[in-house]
């Protein structure tokens, strides 16, 4: 399969103050959410004057895939789209429409399977294919990564440079944590029995085992639905009081869930369970996630040549794997009459016909 370009789709945040409220209504148009939930995680950006990182450290990743595609003589442009900002994936794709692209890679920031993490992709494409109209390009969605070596290798250093960090004498007894970001239960048991809690636990079995570390700890953050619908738990901070009761001195809390530094994990990681360390007299160590580091392009790079040159895809195999259900599933949705996961290694081709 060749390309002539590619697009890296992401979720998109906002660049100044005036921008929170409107990208807040577009990330939760259709779900009935209150104001006042609006008006509590609208503070969690203006606290950081309004600018979400995650548009720049895209912008810095495309410097690193342009690069890498570069040195492998691949001479692909690379466009940015994202669901909920500018710039928005339809003005994208009229725009790769009319430079006369056909054929694009699409790379995700999720490395997970589920609604959210994949699927919502899917549509985010087939909607810019619309706006396109009948010239649009034909969009590849690259496979899931959440196993690709290079993820796993990249957060396995990340924990022991966050290990670092630590006051020398709390090292060695640091509690390992892992977080991803909650969802309802119900939504993870709806494509595949818990398809995305179960992928993110295999990661963290990966990760863990890279870093030599034999106990860790699982959790979930970040949840914002009404008290009485069940998401996924333990939830972080609830995690970090108990350990504090147990006596844990010293976390290290490793956003496996997150392939970047955004709102999620600046906000909710390092300022409020920071605080919350501090107040429980725990040294909290946050790793990193990997952000534009030359290996997350270099994954990107590795997953547009596996369709192109016909490679097997790059696996982390654990000491129990998971089935291949798991590994390349897809999600059960079917959009502009293609499924997500139209080929093997869950790779979800939109049709080139509009509607």
């Amino acid at each position: 399969m060749e390309f002539d370009a590619v697009l890296l789709l992401s979720f998109g945040g906002p660049e100044g103050p005036e921008q929170v409220r409107p990208f807040l209504e577009n990330v939760t148009r259709g779900r009935n959410v209150p104001p006042e939930r609006l008006d509590d995680v609208a503070e969690h950006y203006l606290h950081f004057g309004g600018v979400s990182p995650l548009n720049a450290i895209n912008r810095a990743l495309i410097t690193e895939l342009e690069a890498e595609l570069a040195d492998r003589g691949l001479d692909l442009p690379v466009y940015f789209g994202n669901r909920n900002w500018e710039p928005y994936v339809e003005d994208t794709v009229t725009a790769m429409r009319d430079n006369g692209i056909r054929r694009a890679a699409v790379f995700t920031t999720s490395a997970w399977g589920g609604y959210s993490s994949c699927t919502q992709y899917v549509e985010d494409i087939a909607r810019g294919r619309r706006a396109a109209g009948p010239r649009a390009p034909e969009l590849v969605k690259l496979r899931q990564y959440f196993d690709h070596p290079l993820l796993v290798e990249m957060f396995a250093e990340a924990i022991d440079t966050a290990a670092e960090s630590l006051p020398a004498e709390l090292r060695s007894q640091a509690r390992l944590v892992f977080t991803a970001h909650s969802i309802p239960v119900a939504a993870d048991e709806q494509h595949g029995p818990r398809l995305y809690s179960r992928q993110v636990r295999y990661a963290a079995r990966l990760v863990a085992a890279a870093a030599g570390r034999e106990h860790y700890d699982l959790v979930w953050q970040s949840r914002s639905g009404p008290p009485q619908i069940p998401w996924l738990e333990p939830d972080v901070g609830d995690h970090l009081g108990a350990l504090a009761e147990s006596g844990v001195r010293a976390v290290i809390v490793c956003p496996i869930g997150f392939v970047a530094d955004h709102i999620e994990v600046v906000y909710d990681l390092d300022h409020e369970l920071g605080e919350q360390a501090a107040q429980a007299g725990i040294a909290l160590a946050r790793a990193g996630t990997p952000n534009s580091d030359r290996r997350f392009a270099r994954l990107a790079v590795d997953l547009i040549d596996e369709l192109r040159l016909g490679l097997e895809p790059a696996r982390v195999s654990g000491p129990a794997a998971l089935p291949a259900e798991f590994r390349a599933p897809g999600c059960g949705h079917v959009v502009d009459g293609t499924p997500c996961a139209a080929a093997p290694n869950c790779v979800s081709v939109i049709a080139t016909r509009t509607r």
